[in-house]
């Protein structure tokens, strides 16, 4: 009965009522719906703003589980910020396309694109950061990195037309700052130098500036580090401090290269 005491406590104290699997479904069909991923087309007009409603109707609801609050006012302020975040949105698919040879469409980059989903689910839950909303905005961005591999925290501020190509092991921090027109590959960090409670309201994580490019695996850390603007991080790098803008960072490494079968060697016969 010990164990069982202990869950009975931990449920009597637990702060929120909440269905972590409804707040994760709500964001997969809520991105679904906006960028025309349903199988059945939503041609009438009519249609789509009863939908919009109904998902303005289960938000409500969401909120109140972490708030304890039916709050329409808080409601209507994150669907009125919707355009612009959808704009912006919009603009990222567009970079991803122009950026990346393999895209063939911007339907291409909306239906199968891990980075465009990472991000997306990123605008909206930085949105409710911004607005000091507890819990739901974790619950996405971790949602996002469960299915694509690229962990953005919430908290991070990252700019317009933000490219992510591939994506897989991508770790944006809290406090990162991403400028405009940036490029990220796979198993890109921007980390803190170093992880202790006391850190948690200081600037840890690196700033980033317009038209970066940072190739995979690079790992940049710090809150004081600034890699300036037009420059570019190569692959495998690691970087604790600023980087002045239109620089090149690369690793130099050595790699040999030796044929395994160099040619046919004389033989010699002794009878």
């Amino acid at each position: 009965m010990g164990f069982a005491l202990r869950l009975h406590q931990g449920y009597n104290n637990r702060k929120y009522d909440i269905d972590k699997k409804k707040i994760e479904d709500f964001i997969d069909r809520f991105f679904r719906f906006i960028f025309f991923l349903e199988y059945q087309r939503c041609s009438e007009l009519s249609n789509i703003e009863l939908r919009l409603n109904t998902f303005k109707l289960e938000f409500k609801d969401l909120l109140f589980s972490v708030t304890e609050e039916h709050d329409d006012l808080r409601t209507e302020d994150f669907f009125k910020s919707f355009p612009q975040i959808y704009q912006s949105l919009e603009n990222d698919a567009q970079a991803i396309l122009d950026n990346d040879p393999a895209a063939q469409s911007l339907e291409e980059v909306m239906f199968s694109y891990p980075g465009f989903f990472a991000i997306a689910v990123y605008r909206f839950a930085h949105e409710l950061y911004k607005r000091k909303i507890p819990l739901i905005p974790r619950i996405w961005t971790e949602f996002a990195h469960s299915k694509t591999g690229i962990d953005i925290n919430p908290g991070a501020k990252i700019g317009a037309n933000f490219f992510i190509d591939h994506g897989t092991g991508i770790v944006i921090g809290e406090t990162a700052m991403i400028g405009n027109d940036v490029k990220i590959y796979q198993g890109v960090t921007l980390g803190a130098l170093s992880v202790t409670k006391n850190l948690q309201h200081i600037k840890r994580h690196p700033t980033i500036e317009n038209n970066v490019v940072i190739y995979a695996n690079a790992t940049i850390l710090g809150g004081e580090t600034i890699i300036g603007e037009n420059s570019v991080i190569g692959g495998n790098v690691w970087i604790t401090e600023s980087v002045t803008p239109n620089s090149v960072v690369f690793h130099k490494g050595q790699v040999t290269v030796k044929n395994k079968f160099p040619g046919m060697e004389p033989i010699v016969f002794s009878i």
